[in-house]
C-alpha cells in the first residue's frame, strides 16, 4: 500500500510561533475591551454608536479579498503558473492597500470630529486594537510587495515556495483577527 507522504505545516515554523504570539497578544486585548465594556457599558454604547459599521463591513471584504487573492496566487505558483500569480498577488496587495486607505479616513474622520484618542477607555481600547491590527496590514502589504518581484520571476515553484506561503499564513492570520475585531468593536452591543 502506498503511503501518503507527512503533511506539513505551510511556511516557516518561525512565521507560526508569530502567528501564536499574535494571536495571543489580539486575546489579552480582545479580553480587555470585552472586559472594560462591562464596567463601562454606556462608554462603550456611545463610542460603537459612533462608529461607521459600512467602513467596517467593506474593510471586512477588502481583507477577505485579499486573503483568497493571496491563496489563489500560492495555488498558481504550485502549477508554475507565475504571471497569473504576480496578478493574484498584486491584486491581494492593492485589496490590502485599500483597508490602509479607508482605515486612515476613518482615523482622520474621528480626529476631524474632535475625538481624542485618549478621552475614554473605549477610544483608548479602540485605538490599541484598530492600530495594532493596521500595523499588521501594514506589515502584509510591505511583505506581498517584496513578493511580488520573485513571484513574477518565476523563482518559486511547488516545491520551493516557503516564503510565500509564509507571507499568506501571515496575511490569513491577519484577516483572521480582524473577522473577530470586526464584530467585538463594530457590531456588539
Amino acid at each position: 500500500k502506498d503511503e501518503e507522504p507527512p503533511t506539513r505545516l505551510p511556511g516557516d515554523l518561525v512565521v507560526w510561533f508569530f502567528v501564536g504570539l499574535e494571536l495571543a497578544t489580539f486575546g489579552l486585548l480582545f479580553l480587555a475591551f470585552a472586559f472594560t465594556r462591562l464596567l463601562q457599558p454606556e462608554v462603550f454604547a456611545k463610542g460603537q454608536a459612533s462608529l461607521d459599521q459600512s467602513v467596517g463591513a467593506i474593510n471586512t471584504l477588502l481583507l477577505i479579498s485579499a486573503s483568497a487573492c493571496a491563496a489563489h496566487a500560492l495555488a498558481s505558483v504550485r502549477v508554475n503558473h507565475h504571471r497569473t500569480a504576480t496578478r493574484w498577488l498584486f491584486c491581494a496587495l492593492l485589496l490590502g492597500s485599500g483597508f490602509l486607505v479607508l482605515k486612515t479616513h476613518e482615523y482622520l474622520a474621528k480626529w476631524r470630529s474632535g475625538v481624542d484618542f485618549a478621552s475614554n477607555d473605549f477610544y483608548i481600547l479602540w485605538t490599541m486594537l484598530t492600530g495594532f491590527h493596521f500595523m499588521h496590514v501594514m506589515a502584509g502589504c510591505v511583505i506581498f510587495a517584496l513578493l511580488l518581484r520573485p513571484v513574477a520571476q518565476g523563482r518559486y515553484s511547488a516545491d520551493d515556495c516557503n516564503a510565500l506561503e509564509s507571507g499568506c499564513v501571515f496575511w490569513h492570520m491577519v484577516d483572521l483577527l480582524w473577522i473577530v475585531l470586526f464584530p467585538l468593536v463594530y457590531l456588539m452591543r
